[in-house]
C-alpha cells in the first residue's frame, strides 16, 4: 500500500462532507467519520503519553506499535466492506498481541482491591486519558453498521491494556477509590 500526500488541503470538505476510502461521500458526522476521528484523537494522545515523564521504557515500543495499528484501524473504518478491491483490515493477530501484553504486565501487578483513581504519575495519568478516549472510539466503532467486528475487539482490548499500563506506570502507591471517604 502506497500513501502519497502531496497536497494537504483540498477544499472538498468545505461543504461538511468528506470522502471515505472507497471515494464515496458522506457527511462529516457519519458514524465512520466519528469512529476514525476518535481513533485519530487516541493516536494523538498516545503520542503525548509517549513523552510523559515516568513512562516505563519497555512500554514505548508497544505504544509505538499501537500507534501504527491505529492507522490500520482508521483505514479499516474508512472503507465500507464489499467492493472489488482488497482492503487493509484489522486482524485477530493484532488483538492477540494486545492480550499477550495485557497478560505480561498484569502478572507483575498487585491484585486490585478497589477502583483506580486516575493519576499516580504523569505517564499513568495520561494513559488513563488514552483509555477513556479509546473507550469512546470503541463505542463509536460499534455504530458503524457494516464495520469489521475485529476493530471493536481491538479497541476493547486496547483499553484494557491502557488501564494495565497505567497501573504499571504509577509511581508509588496506586490511588484507589475509597467509597464514601469524604462523607461525614
Amino acid at each position: 500500500m502506497t500513501v502519497n500526500l502531496t497536497r494537504i488541503y483540498t477544499k472538498l470538505g468545505d461543504s461538511g462532507e468528506t470522502h471515505l476510502g472507497d471515494m464515496s461521500r458522506v457527511p462529516k458526522t457519519h458514524p465512520r467519520i466519528e469512529a476514525y476521528g476518535d481513533v485519530d484523537e487516541l493516536n494523538a494522545h498516545l503520542g503525548l503519553a509517549l513523552v510523559q515523564a515516568g513512562m516505563p521504557e519497555r512500554y514505548r515500543p508497544w505504544l509505538s506499535r499501537v500507534q501504527n495499528d491505529l492507522f490500520d484501524l482508521g483505514a479499516d473504518l474508512a472503507v465500507p466492506h464489499g467492493g472489488d478491491k482488497e482492503r487493509l483490515r484489522v486482524t485477530p493477530d493484532q488483538t492477540t498481541w494486545l492480550e499477550e501484553r495485557c497478560d505480561e504486565v498484569n502478572a507483575t501487578l498487585k491484585p486490585l482491591r478497589s477502583f483506580v483513581i486516575p493519576g499516580g504519575s504523569p505517564a499513568a495519568a495520561h494513559l488513563h486519558v488514552c483509555r477513556t478516549v479509546c473507550r469512546r472510539a470503541e463505542r463509536k466503532a460499534i455504530l458503524v453498521e457494516d464495520g469489521n467486528p475485529e476493530v471493536v475487539r481491538y479497541l476493547n482490548r486496547l483499553s484494557d491494556l491502557l488501564f494495565i499500563l497505567s497501573r504499571g506506570a504509577t509511581e508509588g502507591d496506586e490511588p484507589l477509590w475509597q467509597p464514601g471517604a469524604s462523607q461525614s
